[in-house]
């Protein structure tokens, strides 16, 4: 069998120049540690070039693109073993400040279809009650959201829904454990190539929008801005994180636009699906801590304008953090977003 060398080198190509590349970086940068993702796409490139060597070592005789190679694959292989403690983890730390956003705005296509399904869900669910209000027993998922919403709202201000302090602690667990066995659901889901995943998306924002317009056409919307917006500024992003992570996990089995192999494209993907998990579980257990330690004492206890205002800054916080932090004057490219 004789190479043909002319397709081999235009396809394989661009990987040894990226790869070369990559090595001028480091050179230049000795004192900077390699990303997870960079080692990653490092290993891969320096596998890549290692085999298409042996493939041109077995099938052709170019003594000149032979040594180009060797040359290549003995730098990538010394700068690999010599630079291991570039590729080691910081710290919980250093995840928190710049591997967990960075992550989250590499893929920020798969974040933006997470919001528009759960939008159109809750489009769908306000304007479901809003037309049909003997919808309501359908759309609501708990008891407790059926009752007329004047009269909880006089039930919660007249005190007689709260509960000790023992109590509180056992329903922050309890909402910890539920919201993320939701949030995994909605993860795992995009093995179904992204179709759970949307399911689940649009009948949280169906629920969503159903209680809304509930709270709204009772009047009482001061009420449900003080009682969703402290637990719901970080609970809410933290279901649509979920719901990208696992529309990237459907996106890397559909594999459009990729010639990569399934088993390739999953282990390129699962590094970044768990860091966002990672990142869900922590946001859910904040929430569920402000949701039974706040979110659930109203006024007179605590004024609605203090818990929306808490609400509203805590929003604003959670989206300079998600957008902001980890950025440096090259990351340009690490924090561009992907699409599948």
């Amino acid at each position: 069998m004789i190479l043909d060398l002319q397709r081999f080198v235009a396809e394989e190509r661009p990987y040894w120049n990226e790869l070369e590349r990559l090595l001028a970086r480091m050179d230049s940068r000795l004192r900077t540690r390699l990303t997870l993702e960079e080692a990653q796409r490092f290993h891969y490139l320096f596998e890549r070039t290692a085999s298409d060597l042996g493939r041109f070592t077995t099938f052709s005789t170019d003594p000149e693109l032979r040594a180009y190679l060797e040359a290549l694959v003995a730098r990538a292989y010394g700068e690999m073993h010599a630079s291991q403690a570039a590729v080691r983890p910081r710290g919980l730390a250093h995840w928190l400040r710049r591997t967990f956003p960075r992550t989250f705005r590499r893929h920020a296509w798969a974040f933006a279809l997470s919001v528009a399904l759960t939008l159109a869900g809750a489009l769908f669910g306000g304007l479901s009650l809003a037309l049909d209000p003997a919808a309501k027993s359908v759309l609501m998922p708990f008891p407790h959201l059926l009752q007329d919403p004047r009269v909880r709202v006089a039930a919660e201000e007249a005190g007689r829904n709260h509960a000790d302090a023992g109590a509180q602690a056992t329903f922050s667990t309890t909402l910890m454990t539920h919201n993320t066995r939701v949030a995994t659901l909605s993860v795992s889901l995009g093995m179904t190539w992204g179709i759970g995943t949307s399911v689940l998306l649009l009948y949280n924002g169906i629920v969503l929008g159903a209680v809304t317009t509930d709270y709204l056409l009772a009047g009482q919307a001061r009420f449900l801005a003080g009682w969703l917006l402290p637990h719901g500024s970080v609970e809410i992003p933290a279901f649509l994180i979920a719901g990208q992570a696992g529309l990237m996990l459907g996106a890397a089995l559909l594999g459009r636009q990729s010639r990569r192999p399934l088993a390739e494209r999953l282990r390129a993907i699962v590094p970044d699906v768990v860091t966002l998990v990672a990142g869900v579980a922590l946001l859910l257990v904040w929430a569920g801590f402000i949701e039974a330690f706040l979110s659930q004492h109203h006024q007179p206890a605590i004024p609605y304008a203090a818990k929306t205002a808490f609400g509203l800054v805590q929003g604003a916080l959670l989206t300079a953090y998600l957008l902001r932090s980890g950025r440096t004057r090259d990351s340009g490219t690490r924090d561009s977003p992907t699409s599948p």
